[in-house]
C-alpha cells in the first residue's frame, strides 16, 4: 500500500484562516491599498500569446539583479519566499540533519526543513522575543545545515542585529544561513551583499507585502554566485509564472508609488504603538508592518469585536510565547485612523486593562 515518507506524514499541518475575508484585511501583512496602478495597466496589455508560452525568467532577473544592485548570478527569482525556503530545503538539508528556527516564527521554515527528514531544533527567542544569539551558538553542532531567520520576525516585529547574524554565520561555515527580509521595507536595514564576506549566507525577499503582489507569487533569494548556483539546480526553470514576471518590472518601476505606501505604515505604526501606550495595552516594539499586542483571555473577544467593525485582525495565541496575542497589520493613514477609532471602542467594550494582562 503505497504511504507518504514518514518525515511527511508527521509534518505539521498549516491553515491560514483564508476564508470569509471581508472587511479591511490587517490580518496577513498583505499591503492594504493594492499594487501600483502601473501593474494593473500592464496587466490589461497581456495578450493570449503572453500566457500560451513558457515562462522565461532570466531577462526579469536581470532586471531585478539591476533594482537591487547586484549581479543577475547571484540571485533566483521564487515561487514567494515559500519556495525559497524549499529550495534552500532540498539543497542543503538531508535526513537526519539538523535545521534552526528561533520561535515564535513563520510556520514554513519548520514545515520545509522537516519534509527532508531533517531534525528541526526550536530555539525560543530570549525575554521580549529577543535575538537569542548565545542560545543559537551554543547549540550548535557539525550537524547543523540550516538555519533559517525572519529578519524583521513574524509574528513579533522583533530583528536581529546584523553583528548577530554575522557572527553565527562565521562560526558554523557548513550552514546555509538564511535571512528572510520579507518586512525589510518597513525596517530599512539589510545584509545585502554580505555573502561576499560569508559564502554560506542567503538573503530572500519578498514582492508580496509592500509591493502588493501577494497573489502574483514571487520572490527572491539571493547569495553567493557559487551557491545560487547550486539552487538552480533544484528549481524548475519554469517556477514562476508569466503574469508574475510580466508584472515585477512594472512593480519595480514604480519606487515613489512603494515609497509612498511604506511612510504611511511606517507613521501609522508609530501612531498604533503611541495609541496603545495610552490605552495601557502591552505590546511589542516592531519594526514590520505590524504591531503584536497582549490581551490575555480576551484575545479571541477582540478579533470577533474587530470584525463586527469590519476589520479583521490575526490572532497569534498558539506561537510559542505568544499566549493571548493578536497581531495587527498597519496600512494606510486613512485605514490607520479607522483603525484607532474601532481599537479604542473594542478594547473599552471587552474591559481590557493594564493590570489583567502581563508578560
Amino acid at each position: 500500500m503505497l504511504k507518504a515518507r514518514e518525515a511527511v506524514c508527521n509534518l505539521p499541518t498549516y491553515h491560514p484562516p483564508l476564508a470569509g475575508r471581508t472587511g479591511l484585511r490587517l490580518d496577513f501583512n498583505e499591503n492594504t491599498v493594492g499594487c501600483s496602478p502601473r501593474v494593473l495597466e500592464r496587466l490589461r496589455r497581456i495578450e493570449a500569446e503572453d500566457l500560451a508560452r513558457y515562462p522565461e525568467r532570466e531577462p526579469v532577473e536581470a532586471v531585478a539583479a539591476s533594482y537591487l544592485k547586484v549581479s543577475p548570478q547571484e540571485l533566483l527569482l521564487t515561487n514567494g519566499v515559500d519556495e525559497a525556503i524549499h529550495l534552500l530545503c532540498q539543497t542543503y538539508l538531508e535526513a537526519n540533519d539538523e535545521a534552526f528556527i528561533v520561535v515564535p516564527t513563520f510556520s514554513m521554515y519548520q514545515i520545509l526543513a522537516a519534509a527532508t527528514g531533517a531534525h528541526v531544533v526550536q530555539i525560543p527567542a530570549e525575554k521580549d522575543f529577543a535575538f537569542p544569539r548565545a542560545a543559537i551558538l551554543r547549540r550548535l553542532t557539525p550537524e547543523t545545515r540550516v538555519i533559517a531567520l525572519a529578519n524583521p520576525n513574524n509574528p513579533t516585529g522583533s530583528v536581529a542585529s546584523a553583528e548577530d547574524i554575522l557572527r553565527i554565520a562565521g562560526s558554523t561555515p557548513q550552514a546555509a544561513i538564511l535571512v528572510d527580509e520579507a518586512y525589510f521595507e518597513f525596517h530599512g536595514q539589510s545584509l545585502l551583499g554580505k555573502w561576499r564576506e560569508h559564502p554560506n549566507l542567503f538573503l530572500a525577499r519578498t514582492f508580496s507585502k509592500a509591493y502588493g503582489l501577494a497573489g502574483l507569487r514571487v520572490g527572491v533569494l539571493l547569495g553567493s554566485v557559487e551557491q545560487i548556483s547550486a539552487v538552480r539546480r533544484v528549481a524548475s526553470p519554469y517556477n514562476v509564472n508569466s503574469v508574475a514576471l510580466i508584472c515585477l518590472p512594472a512593480a519595480l518601476d514604480d519606487r515613489e508609488y512603494v515609497h509612498h505606501y511604506v511612510q504611511e505604515v511606517r507613521a501609522g505604526r508609530e501612531r498604533v504603538q503611541r495609541e496603545l501606550t495610552a490605552l495601557g495595552i502591552p505590546f511589542w516594539p516592531s519594526q514590520a508592518n505590524f504591531v503584536l499586542i497582549e490581551l490575555g483571555d480576551r484575545h479571541a473577544a477582540f478579533v470577533q469585536r474587530m470584525r463586527e467593525h469590519g476589520i479583521l485582525v490575526r490572532d497569534r495565541s498558539r506561537d510559542p510565547g505568544c499566549e493571548g496575542c493578536v497581531r495587527i497589520t498597519l496600512g494606510s493613514a486613512e485605514q490607520t485612523d479607522r483603525l484607532l477609532r474601532a481599537l479604542g471602542e473594542t478594547l473599552a467594550a471587552i474591559g481590557a486593562r493594564r493590570q489583567e494582562v502581563s508578560r
